[in-house]
């Protein structure tokens, strides 16, 4: 008796309902893929909060401050930071650019702008938590880009801290896990924050109190370290 081979039609039968079950799974795996990137970065921010917290107990219970007006810029708040998170970075003259350098917890992994244009550093620090709130609420839209460096900048204390829950202490730039696209400074996606109490949350961009500069800029909160983020 000799054996039946598949038919053409059998066969387009097959490959169909192949890449019908593709088309299903494959969405499901990106989805769990970045559930799990998500959660890293989740994690990330969580010991980023720990660090800024032994930091603060080393120093009087005050929130990192270099006197630097862009010290929110994740490239320069991570240097004072850096002994907290076990990290050996080197800088060779430019605080932009870090020598035997592993990004490790600075990086989140669904990230792909940092990687090329910030050195790896993917998060922001509030600098609500190194100016006054009266400072804090003369700020309007982009005013950090010309501040004069004759700004003074000052250090807040975790005992100004009057929503620790609601104020957000450092997050994510970009809304890596909802497109990529928006920054602080604009009104789409969503992004990780650990707050001043040590929590981690996502947040949407439309859960965030408009700011001073009718933002959701965690720079800028209404009240500055004594305010809220959240609403």
């Amino acid at each position: 008796m000799r054996r039946r081979g598949f038919t053409l039609i059998e066969l387009l039968v097959v490959i169909a309902i192949i890449a019908i079950l593709a088309a299903i799974l494959f969405p499901v795996f990106a989805r769990a893929r970045e559930a799990a990137r998500k959660s890293t970065c989740a994690s990330n921010l969580r010991q980023i909060g720990l660090a800024v917290a032994m930091y603060t107990d080393d120093y009087d219970q005050g929130y990192p401050n270099t006197g630097n007006v862009f010290l929110f810029a994740g490239r320069y708040w991570r240097w004072p930071v850096q002994p907290y998170l076990a990290l050996r970075a080197t800088n060779a003259g430019n605080p932009l650019v870090a020598a035997n350098y592993a990004a490790s917890i600075l990086l989140c992994p669904s990230d792909n702008t940092a990687p090329t244009t910030y050195d790896s550093t993917s998060y922001g620090y509030s600098a609500a938590f190194y100016y006054q709130p009266s400072q804090v609420a003369g700020f309007t839209s982009f005013s950090f880009w010309s501040l004069p460096s004759a700004t003074p900048c000052t250090t807040q204390t975790q005992a100004a801290v009057v929503y620790p829950a609601q104020k957000a202490l450092v997050g994510e730039w970009f809304d890596n896990h909802t497109g990529g696209q928006n920054t602080w400074w604009t009104w789409g996606g969503g992004r990780n924050y650990v707050f001043a109490d040590g929590h981690v949350k996502f947040v949407n961009a439309s859960q965030v109190v408009p700011a001073t500069d009718n933002l959701p800029d965690i720079n800028c909160t209404i009240g500055g370290v004594g305010g809220r983020d959240l609403r």
